[in-house]
């Protein structure tokens, strides 16, 4: 490499042809009209003093810089002009999609807003209607033990010797009364023990509108006026036993041995039983098909 080759040139650039002969050409004309002025003008004529100001190429050179400035300045604005566009383009359609969006999210929520109540309603109304069934069957129990009540009390007036023993010989008519007698006083457990379907079982209840299988039996027969034990084993132990062939209306079935039961009803005749059977089914009149009972006990 040259050992001059480092040290930048000093050499002016050349001008192209064209710019030359530009000026060349307006300095030309500027002359040939002041020597046509002065050839006609006046001897005495004072020579032209005024300098006419040429415009050079630094000042064509500033105003293209000038203009392409500008131009430059304009597309910039016009591309800036455009961004905001889109950028307000953009936005736009996101505010639409979030209304939207937010518009089936509050439509979904009031629907589900609808459904729950809609389902509290119903729920409310089956509410109402299984409290009054309940009210009512209460009713119908309530007046069904109030006409048992009369009707016992009617009968014991009317049979004032009725669950007494007989005081000597026996006769044709104290065997009859004993008959009547105790045909009232099953008829008197059957119907309390009916009025009771419906009712709820609880373990260890004892009315009067709850019962364990136990104090069922034992309220039908207080209500006939005959004292019962409250056990189970304890009431199947007591009276005669008696086949399933040969059932009579008021006997007491039990399930287990007869001193060791573990479920009693009573039975209601027609083949059926009312009994406090479990939590799940309450107090219910059931066929002895439905859960055969292991033996009875008669006590009236």
């Amino acid at each position: 490499m040259s050992q001059t080759a480092h040290i930048p040139s000093h050499r002016k650039p050349r001008r192209s042809a064209s710019k030359l002969a530009l000026r060349a050409g307006v300095a030309g004309g500027v002359l040939s009209t002041i020597a046509v002025a002065g050839a006609a003008g006046p001897a005495n004529a004072e020579p032209v003093t005024e300098t006419i100001e040429m415009p050079t190429l630094c000042s064509l050179g500033a105003d293209l810089s000038s203009a392409v400035a500008a131009s430059a300045e304009a597309s910039e604005q016009e591309a800036l002009d455009q961004s905001l566009e889109a950028q307000e383009a953009a936005a736009l359609e996101k505010a639409a999609k979030d209304a939207k969006k937010a518009k089936a999210e509050a439509d979904r929520k009031a629907e589900a807003e609808r459904a729950e109540k809609a389902r509290k309603e119903a729920e409310a109304k089956a509410e109402a209607e299984r409290v009054a069934a309940e009210a009512r069957a209460r009713a119908s129990r309530d007046a069904a033990r109030t006409q048992l009540a009369s009707t016992s009390a009617s009968s014991s007036d009317a049979n004032p010797g009725a669950g007494s023993s007989n005081d000597g010989g026996s006769s044709a008519g104290s065997s009859s009364e004993s008959t009547q007698v105790s045909s009232g006083t099953a008829a008197s457990i059957v119907a309390f023990a009916r009025a009771q379907v419906g009712d709820a079982y609880v373990s260890g209840g004892t009315g009067p509108n709850s019962w364990d299988c136990s104090g069922l039996v034992q309220a039908a027969y207080a209500a006939a006026g005959i004292d019962l034990p409250r056990i189970s084993y304890q009431q199947s132990s007591m009276g005669t036993s008696v086949s399933l062939s040969n059932l009579q209306p008021g006997d007491i079935l039990y399930w287990g041995s007869r001193s060791g039961s573990y479920h009693v009803a009573i039975y209601v005749g027609g083949g059926k039983y009312v009994g406090a059977q479990n939590p799940s089914t309450g107090v219910v009149e059931r066929s002895l098909d439905w859960d055969t009972p292991s033996g009875a006990v008669r006590i009236l």
